[in-house]
């Protein structure tokens, strides 16, 4: 996709504008301060002067107000005497008469003479300077009449679809819903008779929504590749300028600009730039009017008095819908809210394929494997993720991109680099292997739990001194009670290991009870899973948000203080409970766990069918068969 805009100027037009401009404001200092370039005199203090006066030295004086300029005597008589100048005193009277009894020729310094040159310089170069620097201006802006004023001048491009850089929905994978509804766009652009002469009105815009790097803004090429029409994109932060009006005239601008081409798409990527409500929300009191006036522009231009029955769409794209202004989203205006969300497993296998043909693979790839161990990566996840492989491939000088290097970056991008340099003590090392090995032996027992893939003690990312991975066997929307109870004990295996092998506790856990908490406490306060309290929402209700998990602040609603007490007795119940569940599985498997650690403090890894064997060996204590 290329973008068609004003050609620029040749390289020889601009050096001449250049100089042109240079010259003009050198000809003009030169007008103004004649005596900065022209040949300066030597300045002497007046009481020389008057010692020169005395002596008979001085030939002939110019008397100016704040200036002598006087000649002495030719030393030669074929050449004119030095020229000095000095500043005079205000005070001195008797100078006319010093002059004078001296031999000293003086009068007024005369006008400057000035020749036919010099006033057609003073006539010509100022209105060549204005010029030039009108031409400035006008090449900055773009031409045309609003050149020298562009802040009103709107900054979308139009991109112009080749056969080369084109996009269309066979390029997007992962999001099939959301091109269901963006492909009857395509219609009404193709096709808008169809639908007009049975009274149908077209969409007047398409929000997308989703997570970050789910596809929209590649969605939003896509419509632009397979309907063929003109496509104006800008972000939303190009409208806000410093001052109040100009966003709103940009989008005047951009609309008049549409109109002149419909059929015709506008995109506007990150719209809750200039569309956050006006309300008011999250406690913010007054408004910002340049914001403000550019929001009403735009609902205005979308369905007002001024829209017209031009075919103009605008798509725009966010990752905030919660912030937007409701005026915005009304139907007649954002008639169509379409979810990009991040792909399921089927999603993720066609993402892979799409980007794995840019590489060079090696023949035993097996890419459903890599998309399962992938739950929840987005599209640009998914693209960092093969292009992060062949980076390790061409580090490692191979030729192709292995099933090796796929999950060696699935762990760089899920764990963070490898930290060779953080080189651990043999306590250290041995308290982390305890305490990886407590997390997989739960994790491979409860229910909840993923599938244990990895050990390591290794170092990697920020903090993580070693690591479990776990991945799942499929896409999971619904856990129930068990799962989520599982999932406690899981994360409270490392803590509970180290408890068992060295009676004591260490601060590797903070993340763990971190999480373990949080989830213990929205089974209590949001899903209702508690016994005491009942099927009651004690969490305020939170409006769906894709960026963080939307927990800002307390969440609680205002409870009474048994309620609360309640509460924290419910979480630190279930917290309880899960670490209990842990110390259970790990001391009648405390064999094993010693097996395995000792393995992984020769390896430092186990994976694959080495790992999975010495997992399945794990016994569940309520299982525990009877003597007869």
């Amino acid at each position: 996709m290329s973008v068609r805009d004003n050609p620029p100027p040749s390289r020889s037009r601009q050096i001449a504008n250049i100089l042109l401009l240079v010259s003009g404001v050198f000809l003009l200092i030169n007008l103004i301060f004649p005596q900065l370039f022209g040949p300066k005199i030597p300045q002497v203090p007046y009481s020389m002067f008057i010692d020169l006066v005395q002596d008979g030295e001085v030939a002939r004086a110019y008397v100016e107000q704040d200036q002598i300029r006087f000649q002495l005597q030719p030393e030669e008589e074929d050449k004119p005497g030095k020229v000095l100048s000095t500043t005079p005193l205000a005070l001195d009277l008797e100078l006319p008469n010093r002059l004078e009894s001296n031999g000293v020729e003086f009068a007024a310094a005369p006008p400057p003479r000035s020749n036919w040159f010099t006033s057609l310089l003073g006539w010509v170069i100022p209105p060549l300077i204005f010029v030039a620097v009108w031409r400035f201006f006008l090449m900055r802006g773009g031409g045309g009449p609003q050149g020298a004023l562009s802040i009103s001048k709107s900054k979308a491009k139009v991109y112009v679809q080749d056969d080369e850089t084109k996009v269309t929905f066979d390029d997007v994978a992962g999001v099939d819903e959301a091109k269901v509804e963006l492909e009857e766009i395509v219609e009404f652009l193709k096709n808008s008779d169809r639908y007009t002469r049975i009274g149908a009105r077209i969409p007047k815009g398409v929000l997308l929504v989703g997570p970050p790097g789910t596809g929209k803004t590649l969605l939003a090429k896509a419509v632009a590749g397979e309907a063929g029409v003109p496509f104006f994109s800008i972000s939303g932060s190009e409208f806000v300028e410093l001052f109040v009006g100009a966003g709103a005239a940009r989008v005047r601008d951009l609309f008049e600009q549409a109109k002149t081409k419909s059929p015709c798409i506008i995109f506007i990527d990150e719209l809750d730039a200039i569309g956050k409500s006006r309300s008011g929300n999250g406690g913010f009191v007054g408004g910002n009017d340049e914001r403000e006036q550019t929001l009403n522009q735009l609902l205005t231009e979308m369905d007002g008095f001024a829209a017209g029955e031009n075919t103009v769409i605008v798509l725009a794209a966010t990752n905030r819908p919660e912030t937007l202004d409701p005026a915005l989203l009304r139907p007649g205006r954002f008639d169509r809210q379409v979810l990009v969300d991040r792909p399921d497993l089927s999603g993720r296998l066609k993402i892979l394929e799409i980007y794995a043909q840019k590489v060079k693979l090696a023949d035993a790839i097996d890419l459903k494997e890599i998309a399962v161990r992938t739950s929840g990566f987005a599209g640009a996840d998914l693209a960092n993720l093969v292009n992060e492989a062949a980076l390790l491939a061409a580090r490692n000088n191979r030729e192709k991109v292995t099933q090796a290097d796929f999950f060696e970056a699935i762990e760089r991008v899920v764990a963070g680099l490898e930290k060779k340099s953080r080189v651990l003590n043999d306590k250290e090392k041995k308290i982390v292997a305890y305490h990886e090995v407590g997390h997989a032996l739960v994790g491979a027992l409860v229910p909840g739990g993923n599938k244990v893939s990895k050990i390591s003690i290794i170092p990697r990312g920020m903090a993580a001194l070693g690591y479990t991975l776990q991945t799942p066997t499929e896409d999971r929307y619904l856990l129930d009670e068990a799962e989520l109870h599982g999932q406690i004990a899981t994360l409270l295996g490392g803590r509970s290991a180290e408890e068992i092998i060295f009676g004591n506790v260490t601060t590797g856990a903070t993340n763990d009870l971190q999480r373990a908490t949080d989830l213990a406490e929205r089974m209590v306060t949001s899903y209702g899973m508690s016994k005491v309290l009942g099927p009651l929402a004690y969490q305020k209700g939170q409006q769906n948000s894709f960026l963080g998990d939307g927990m800002g602040g307390n969440p609680r609603r205002m409870v009474s203080d048994e309620t609360a007490k309640a509460i924290d007795a419910e979480v630190k119940e279930i917290v309880e409970s899960g670490h209990q569940r842990a110390l259970d599985i790990l001391n009648h498997n405390r064999d094993l766990l010693e097996d395995i650690t000792q393995k992984i403090l020769d390896l430092e890894t186990i994976e694959g069918e080495t790992l999975q064997s010495l997992l399945n060996q794990v016994q569940n204590p309520d299982k525990v068969p009877t003597s007869t």
